[in-house]
C-alpha cells in the first residue's frame, strides 16, 4: 500500500443513509426536532437536507422495518456527524435537543470543535458540532495538531444565543 496516491482533498462525504425501524418516527426527530428538510419519500424511506442540496441524511426501512438496535459489543456506525456553520446555531440546537427532552450522552471541546452527542429514537450514534476556525486549534510545540476531549460547557454555549443580535 505504500504506492497509493491520497485521495483528491475535494472529496466530501456526502450523505449517510440509514436503516431505522419507523420512518415517521425517524422523521419526528430528524425533520421536527433538529430541523433537516424532507426533500422526497419513497415507500419505506425519506430523504432529507438542510438548505438546497437533495439529501444530506436518508432513511429506510427496507431491511429493518419494526427492526431493534444491534446490541453493544458489534459493529456498525459509531455516528453520524452534523455539521453546524456556527457555534449559536450548535447552541439553537442544543436548545431543541433539550427542549425535545432528548438527553445527551455527552458534551465535549475537542480543540477544533464543540461536540454535542446524543442517540436517534432507533440508537444511532448523532453528533451535532461546530468547526472553530483553524487559526484556534490547538498544536504541540513540534506543530503536530493537538485535539482534545474537554468538557463542554453547556450554559455557555446556551449564552451563545443570547449573544447573537436580533
Amino acid at each position: 500500500m505504500s504506492d497509493s496516491k491520497p485521495i483528491d482533498p475535494g472529496v466530501r462525504i456526502g450523505h449517510v443513509h440509514l436503516k431505522v425501524a419507523d420512518i415517521d418516527r425517524a422523521l419526528s426527530f430528524y425533520s421536527g426536532i433538529l430541523g433537516l428538510q424532507v426533500t422526497q419519500r419513497w415507500p419505506g424511506a425519506a430523504f432529507m437536507a438542510a438548505g438546497d442540496y437533495h439529501h444530506h441524511i436518508a432513511v429506510n426501512t427496507w431491511e429493518s422495518a419494526g427492526g431493534s438496535p444491534p446490541p453493544p459489543g458489534t459493529t456498525g456506525l459509531f455516528h453520524t456527524a452534523i455539521l453546524y456553520p456556527t457555534r449559536a446555531k450548535l447552541a439553537d440546537a442544543l436548545r431543541r435537543v433539550m427542549d425535545a427532552g432528548i438527553a445527551l450522552d455527552g458534551a465535549a471541546d475537542h480543540g477544533v470543535s464543540e461536540a454535542l452527542y446524543l442517540r436517534d429514537p432507533d440508537q444511532n450514534g448523532v453528533e451535532l458540532y461546530w468547526d472553530k476556525p483553524k487559526e484556534q486549534w490547538p498544536y504541540t510545540a513540534d506543530g503536530q495538531l493537538a485535539m482534545n476531549n474537554a468538557r463542554l460547557d453547556l450554559q455557555d454555549l446556551l449564552g451563545e444565543l443570547e449573544r447573537q443580535p436580533a
